[in-house]
């Protein structure tokens, strides 16, 4: 009898998180010819060799009249039931018979989609969020831009769209931001931001579950409330027994669509109940995860007395790689070294109220791109409080404050930093 093997185009275990990482960092750069290359030879991830890549240098520009709209305050834009976008955005398409096409800046608007674009019925949908900031020092500055730009070179492979040299989404955030910065969050508006939103869709017109064969990368820039210090704290309810929001081996790590709409019902209904956001738990331990759609950290004394900052760890990519989480933990382990121990490891609910039963719990905090650093003053499970000290001030405790107050240096420019990027403005339309 003979025995036929069929051959495969992967290892069985590459069909997994490790097939990603590996596209990921097979991403290129671009040659002078504006082909992606890895090791020489031309690629572009989902593309075929000899297509366009990404290419920021390509970008056209077309400028809006500037006198059409006006800049309301913070509170006007973020009042109505609408984002207000700037003047202007990025548009980007790509096709897997042509790569991609060069990049556009123009007038804020609609975008045409068919009813059977594939981001309308199978999730082929990503994003990432990031904010610009006026600083005191009149600059305009993002904050650690490359770390959204690579994630979201991540997400975008997760869900079968083409891959970018993650450089040039930088160069087209920073382009946009040259061009609207300085009417949209002029100097005369320190310590204010805008929200950068990029995304990427799916837009083949086809009916069926596959990769799609055409998508649409573009950028916008939005007004956003500040969220970081809610009255009393932010106040977390913890997930309905029968509902999670990520699993291992899932996509919780990844910033898609489908990780935020299936879980808007659970935060609603806390809401109803005078809680601000979901802490979820995973699994029949109950491991701590996020809050919301943002990280969490809790400090608390250990049972020997040392001082610990403690959030959920990464290895089993269940949560997602927060920019400013990852700022927290870097800035800690640098600037509280001796006096707290940060520590990245899976713990759980009963954890947390035997330490609050203890008195061990210090504070806590939930940290992400549209909270910020936001201290959480109670947690509420299954039918117990835990409630958490808010400092001396009942507004912030001790270390949020000094994590919060050393991150936000650096974005308005009171800490000159390597993470706060200078942007060079076009002049004032």
């Amino acid at each position: 009898m003979t025995t036929t093997t069929v051959p495969q185009k992967r290892r069985a275990e590459d069909l997994t998180a490790t097939a990603l990482e590996s596209k990921i960092a097979e991403q290129p750069a671009l040659n002078g010819n504006g082909v992606a290359t890895t090791n020489g030879h031309a690629t572009n991830g989902t593309t075929p060799s000899s297509l366009p890549a990404l290419d920021a240098s390509q970008l056209k520009i077309t400028l809006a009249d500037p006198t059409l709209r006006s800049v309301p305050t913070v509170e006007e834009a973020c009042s109505g039931l609408e984002t207000i976008c700037t003047d202007h955005m990025i548009t980007c398409s790509w096709k897997a018979s042509s790569g991609w096409a060069a990049p556009e800046l123009k007038p804020y608007g609609p975008l045409s989609l068919m009813p059977t674009a594939s981001v309308l019925h199978y999730a082929t949908e990503c994003f990432e969020g990031l904010k610009v900031f006026r600083g005191y020092d009149g600059k305009l500055r993002l904050f650690r831009p490359d770390c959204n730009a690579r994630r979201m070179l991540m997400s975008t492979l997760r869900i079968s769209l083409p891959g970018f040299d993650p450089k040039q989404l930088e160069i087209l955030i920073e382009k946009l931001m040259a061009v609207d910065g300085p009417k949209w969050l002029p100097e005369s508006r320190p310590g204010q931001f805008l929200y950068i939103r990029p995304a990427a869709i799916g837009t083949q017109p086809q009916l069926g579950v596959q990769a799609p064969k055409e998508a649409l990368l573009f950028i916008t820039a939005s007004f956003m409330p500040r969220m970081d210090l809610p009255k009393g704290g932010m106040k977390l309810h913890t997930n309905p027994e029968d509902m999670i929001r990520a699993w291992v081996g899932g996509f919780g790590y990844a910033k898609v669509g489908a990780n935020y709409g299936p879980s808007l019902l659970a935060t609603n209904e806390a809401r109803e109940r005078g809680f601000g956001q979901i802490l979820w738990l995973y699994g029949p331990e109950g491991y701590c995860t996020e809050a919301g759609a943002s990280n969490f950290f809790l400090v608390w004394r250990t049972k020997d007395g040392k001082t610990q900052l403690i959030t959920a760890p990464l290895d089993d990519k269940l949560i997602l790689d927060g920019v400013t989480r990852r700022s927290i933990v870097e800035l800690a382990r640098e600037r509280l070294a001796g006096e707290v121990e940060v520590v990245e490891r899976k713990y759980t609910i009963d954890e947390v109220l035997e330490a609050d039963r203890e008195g061990r719990i210090v504070e806590a905090f939930a940290a992400g791109t549209a909270f910020f650093i936001c201290p959480v003053s109670q947690i509420h499970h299954r039918g117990t409080d835990v409630h958490i000290s808010m400092g001396k001030t009942g507004e912030i405790g001790h270390y949020t404050s000094k994590l919060k107050n050393w991150i936000g240096d650096i974005m308005y420019g009171k800490e000159q930093h390597p993470w706060g990027v200078v942007i060079e403005e076009e002049k004032k339309q």
